[in-house]
């Protein structure tokens, strides 16, 4: 039995994100929702959870269907609450006086550390936020989960604890998450929605194995296309064949003839349809400026430490050379953000432990994107950025995907996508050949993020990066840095660290 149905669904914005759109969820089943940013993913699970209405169409919900909604953001009033009290506020007054245990227990599933959970929710990471909603969800042990980009900000541990509390929901319970984060989609769906403006596509199968049928999909519907318009134009060629020889012979068979051939032209053209193509929500472009330097960056055997003073981990000897795309990884709190902020020190001034190359050009991005705190607007990051015209500044915003009315809008009202976008359009305009990146997918659909791999690889860009992607570093890092016990070691494979990582 269906738990929800959806029917015939269209929402329309400025332009229609989807319509036509019909699909069920079943009890267990879990189903991954892929789309570029801004496609509607976040209003179809809105509207899925009674929070937002469809332009047309239905969604029929089972009789007392307990849905729950672990969305984006957090809200403004609950940011004064503790992680404990802002769980507990999702309960009915009723229960919340005589179930608070609940929340304890779930805390303890989701191993929430008990200095976090009585701390107040503004001071918390995004990630403890992250966790924080998904708690408020799952304590009213709901029919439906419906998670939004419940990865993001999330290191590998946490997300090996999110997956494992996926696993042991109840059997009944259903799950839809959308996600950029194709290996957390194969390892917790059993079946993926690709939201499209029409004609959506859903397979019974983990996001990988769903996208090569869609693949193929599209390449057939591809060749059908091709066949179609090839009978097309043979039609209208010997319908105006036919129609000159009528002319000429005053046939009014061939009049007759004439006007069919042409119709079924016209209804054979109008029911062919080409393959999806998705339109770019903006296109990430690197560059690297290049350098006659072998050792970029050279690292000799340093402390890294807490702003305390408490010892992390060694480096030992290091060094990066052109075209390394390292990936540092490592457990939660053993340093990584450090290592990459004492990088961005060193190599903007002077340190005895760590030295660039003399023409070493540093692009730098954190995962807060903390860089694009001190420009208003995009347009006067692209200005101060750059020696680009006003024509040129705008498109290369509209490149970027950031329309011109978002040009002048404040950059903290952009989407999270915008803002990764305008970090990676800044990152070009500065022309580096050695980029630190911190989280740089966080936020990226996954078009962008095959747009990122793609231009790392292609322009042999030297890189740091720290990232929870899985897939990403599998696709970029040439070299594997590794942080354990207070020390840091190059490894072959990343694979058994992701497991381990996973594990917690």
């Amino acid at each position: 039995m269906s738990l929800i149905s959806v029917k015939d669904l269209s929402l329309t914005r400025s332009e229609f994100l989807f319509r036509g759109l019909n699909f069920s969820v079943a009890k267990g089943d879990r189903l991954g929702l892929v789309a570029a940013n801004g496609r509607g993913k976040s209003s179809l699970l809105r509207i899925v959870a009674g929070e937002e209405d469809a332009t047309t169409g239905a969604v029929t919900h089972m009789r007392g269907l307990v849905v729950a909604f672990a969305s984006q953001d957090v809200p403004e009033n609950l940011l004064s609450l503790s992680f404990h009290d802002a769980v507990r506020d999702a309960l009915s007054p009723e229960i919340a006086e005589t179930e608070s245990w609940r929340v304890d227990v779930l805390l303890d599933d989701l191993q929430v550390d008990k200095a976090i959970r009585g701390r107040a929710i503004r001071s918390l990471s995004g990630g403890w936020q992250r966790t924080m909603l998904l708690a408020r969800a799952a304590v009213t042990e709901p029919d439906l989960l419906l998670l939004d980009e419940p990865t993001n900000h999330l290191d590998i541990g946490r997300i090996g604890v999110l997956e494992r509390f996926l696993m042991a929901l109840p059997r009944d319970c259903a799950v839809i998450a959308a996600s950029h984060d194709r290996a957390f989609l194969d390892d917790v769906t059993n079946r993926t929605l690709f939201l499209r403006p029409q004609e959506s596509e859903d397979y019974a199968l983990p996001y990988s194995r769903a996208l090569q049928a869609l693949g193929e999909r599209d390449m057939a519907r591809d060749r059908q296309y091709e066949n179609d318009m090839r009978k097309v134009r043979d039609l209208r060629k010997q319908a105006a064949k036919l129609k000159n020889i009528g002319i000429n012979s005053g046939s009014d068979l061939l009049v007759v003839k004439t006007r069919q051939l042409s119709e079924r032209a016209d209804r054979l053209e109008e029911r062919a349809r080409p393959a999806h193509q998705e339109r770019s929500a903006g296109t990430i472009r690197l560059t690297n400026s290049g350098t006659h330097a072998k050792a970029l960056v050279t690292i000799n055997d340093t402390a890294i430490t807490t702003p305390d003073g408490r010892l992390l981990f060694r480096t030992g000897k290091l060094w990066i050379e052109k075209g390394d795309r390292i990936a540092l990884l490592g457990a939660n709190g053993t340093g990584k953000t450090r290592l990459v902020e004492r990088l961005r020190a060193a190599l903007a001034g002077e340190d005895a432990h760590i030295r660039g190359a003399a023409s070493l050009r540093l692009g730098n991005s954190d995962q807060a994107l903390a860089q694009l705190d001190r420009f208003p607007t995009p347009w006067d990051a692209v200005k101060r950025s750059s020696s680009l015209s006003d024509h040129q500044a705008r498109a290369r915003l509209a490149g970027a995907g950031i329309g011109i009315d978002a040009q002048v809008t404040p950059v903290a009202r952009l989407s999270g996508g915008q803002r990764a976008r305008l970090a990676m359009l800044l990152l070009k305009l500065c022309e580096p050949n050695f980029y630190l990146l911190d989280e740089p997918t966080n936020h990226l659909d996954i078009e962008g993020q095959d747009m990122l791999e793609s231009e790392l690889i292609e322009h042999g860009a030297a890189c740091l990066l720290v990232s929870h992607d899985r897939a990403f570093v599998r696709a970029v890092a040439t070299r594997v840095w590794v942080i354990s016990a207070r020390k840091l070691a190059e490894i072959d494979d990343p694979g058994p660290i992701f497991a381990q990582l996973l594990a917690g």
